[in-house]
């Protein structure tokens, strides 16, 4: 079931079974208000069993990147196109967000972020690989967010 996040009344819809649920659809309802506002673009959602290739895809990245494997189940998933940029985003039952995103011209921008709900301890897999900066967000809380550059083509 597709679900279009609302970020004006921020719903835990799809993420019930997470001990950071509040947190994680804020942080979730963050990011769709960042792309209506910037690229009229409607946030949509999905579960992660519904969207394999897009959870894979996002794995695939991170194990052949920084051989990173993320130990939280992924609950939600969404892949789209602005502009000439593939995104894709993975929500994880412990309240961590990952996206992805991907230019498609030659020499543009490729990166994989990654952002901490509010309140939620640095993943192990992470905690030893990254720093994460702070940033506030009416919609989230605290957010801690950090990122790498896409080296290889995918």
């Amino acid at each position: 079931m597709t679900y279009t996040v609302d970020f004006q009344t921020v719903s835990t819809v799809g993420l019930e079974s997470s001990p950071a649920a509040e947190a994680l659809a804020g942080l979730r309802a963050n990011e769709a208000r960042y792309f209506k506002n910037k690229y009229d673009h409607e946030f949509t959602v999905v579960p992660a069993t519904d969207a394999e290739e897009t959870v894979e895809w996002v794995h695939r990245i991170l194990r052949e990147e920084r051989d990173i494997v993320i130990s939280s189940p992924p609950l939600e998933a969404t892949a789209f196109q602005v502009e000439n940029i593939r995104m894709a985003y993975v929500f994880y039952e412990n309240g961590l967000s990952i996206n992805v995103m991907y230019s498609l011209d030659d020499g543009g921008k490729r990166a994989v972020g990654f952002k901490l709900s509010d309140g939620m301890e640095v993943p192990e897999e992470l905690a030893t690989r990254f720093k994460f900066a702070r940033q506030k967000s009416k919609l989230a809380g605290t957010i801690r967010g950090s990122y790498f550059t896409i080296k290889k083509e995918y």
